[in-house]
């Protein structure tokens, strides 16, 4: 390998150096985005998009085989439509986006760009909602949203960003509560069993949970350097949007009702905790279930009779659901594809040249724990099939060995303050619940409460934070 080619697929910053640096380095080497001329705007190339659609691909059959449908509403919400709910507006004011003309005439009134769907939503739903029949509503939208953020990083936190909102109606609180916790479900599976990333799930403190919210639940993830990510969250509204928006229906005594609201959703920001949660020195470490690319191919000394016709005869038999590329580009060298792939993160290398073909052989390289090891070409379709499975289950293993090893008990608030300096992570602790106490542990110390877990442990009967009566087990971190 030239020097040149050395240098692009390893000029990575050490994670153990710069996380920062390390992150932003490996999202650009690996042509997963760049930047666009709008300060916080993302621009995602075809690799970056491609985890996208296949996260999308993965979560839009679980919506559709819980019932759910998709549907699009506009990008523009009017501004009397977003003050209708107090609180609501009030959450989402520093962030919004405002269109003021359209072309050189001043607007008679402003329109914000949605950072999120609830108010435009419910606007429709009040048209079209009139009997207990309809119910329940079951609608999700793919779309991007706008918050003006004004620190960004790629994928966690930018001023437009993917996502997907379900918006749902029900007859009762129950049925709300009920799709709320199912939604969430849902999401823990993607996350580990399609992105291998180990999540706890719980409800939001109110000081943490969406403007407007009934209830807020989450799944909270560790990623590499010991902070938290918040991976998705589902909402029971209640009846606060339903009432503010006058939705009504005759329900089954012939009375008028306001339903129960949910929202929930997930965005790009699950691409960065795939990044943060899998990634090492070398680059990405993409989940099998997940990779655009599953398998690469590396022919070696391709010019010889007879590789390619094999590489490409090898390709045939794993068959067109494994996702398998070939690279016989003869511009680069195999060691500097070996280095390119290994930095994709792409979880299986074949490598097939003239010694192979005549071993009957080909050499099967694994991203995760960056074994080689010779196999027979007979079988080699269930090989690889039973290897992407294995990769995928010591990735989630290694991940959840990552965040239990770093997940630890608080004796006391000063006991808390030292282990957060010296040892970030998941900090378990009894909390009181009140909102000052909540405020003081940030002010300290720059962490949150995460989540009051849906498993409680008992840890004590005094609030660990400043001394108070216990009334919840709670998962603290500082948090992205």
């Amino acid at each position: 390998m030239s020097k040149k080619e050395k240098q692009f697929v390893e000029d990575i910053t050490p994670m153990e150096v710069d996380f920062p640096q390390w992150y932003t380095d490996v999202i650009l080497k690996t042509d997963l985005v760049d930047y666009s001329p709008v300060r916080g705007f993302m621009v995602i190339k075809p690799y970056g998009y491609a985890i996208w659609e296949n996260i999308q691909k993965y979560m839009d059959k679980r919506f559709k085989d819980t019932g759910h449908k998709n549907c699009y509403f506009p990008l523009l919400i009017p501004e009397s439509l977003l003050k209708k709910e107090a609180e609501h507006v009030e959450g989402f004011a520093p962030e919004v986006a405002w269109v003021t003309h359209g072309g050189k005439e001043e607007l008679p009134e402003r329109l914000c760009v949605r950072p999120t769907s609830e108010t435009i939503i419910c606007s429709m739903y009040a048209k079209w909602l009139k009997s207990y029949r309809e119910l329940p509503y079951l609608y999700n939208q793919w779309c991007s949203v706008v918050r003006w953020e004004k620190a960004t990083r790629p994928f966690l936190r930018t001023s437009e960003f993917l996502w997907q909102e379900g918006h749902t109606l029900h007859e009762t609180y129950h049925e709300a509560q009920e799709e709320t916790l199912r939604m969430l479900d849902i999401y823990k599976e993607t996350a580990e069993q399609l992105l291998a990333i180990p999540v706890v799930t719980g409800r939001k403190s109110d000081k943490e949970k969406f403007a407007g919210a009934y209830a807020t639940y989450t799944m909270e993830a560790l990623m590499h350097d010991g902070k938290a990510l918040q991976a998705g969250t589902s909402h029971n509204l209640g009846q606060h949007f339903t009432k503010a928006f006058e939705i009504t229906y005759l329900d089954r005594n012939g009375e008028l009702q306001h339903p129960y609201h949910t929202s929930w959703g997930v965005s790009t920001r699950l691409i960065g905790a795939i990044i943060m949660v899998h990634g090492d020195n070398r680059g990405l470490v993409l989940p099998p279930r997940l990779a655009p690319i599953q398998v690469v191919m590396i022919p070696i000394a391709q010019h010889k009779e007879g590789v390619l016709d094999k590489v490409y005869e090898l390709k045939q038999l794993l068959g067109d659901d494994i996702r398998v590329e070939i690279d016989d580009n003869d511009n680069y060298s195999p060691g500097w594809k070996f280095n390119e792939y290994e930095m994709k993160g792409v979880p299986i290398r074949i490598e097939v040249g003239p010694k192979d073909i005549e071993k009957n052989q080909v050499m099967i390289f694994r991203r995760d724990t960056l074994e080689k090891q010779a196999v027979p070409m007979e079988g080699l379709r269930e090989t690889v099939l039973k290897l992407l499975d294995d990769i995928h289950d010591t990735m989630l293993e290694r991940a959840r060995r990552h965040r239990d090893e770093n997940t630890y008990d608080i004796s006391d608030f000063e006991d808390f303050k030292k282990k957060m300096e010296e040892r970030p992570g998941f900090a378990k602790g009894m909390w009181c619940g009140d909102r000052q106490c909540e405020d003081n542990i940030k002010a300290e110390t720059g962490a949150t409460i995460r989540c009051i877990p849906f498993e409680q442990e008992d840890l004590g009967d005094k609030c660990h934070f400043c001394g108070k009566e216990a009334k919840h087990m709670v998962y603290v971190a500082k948090a992205y």
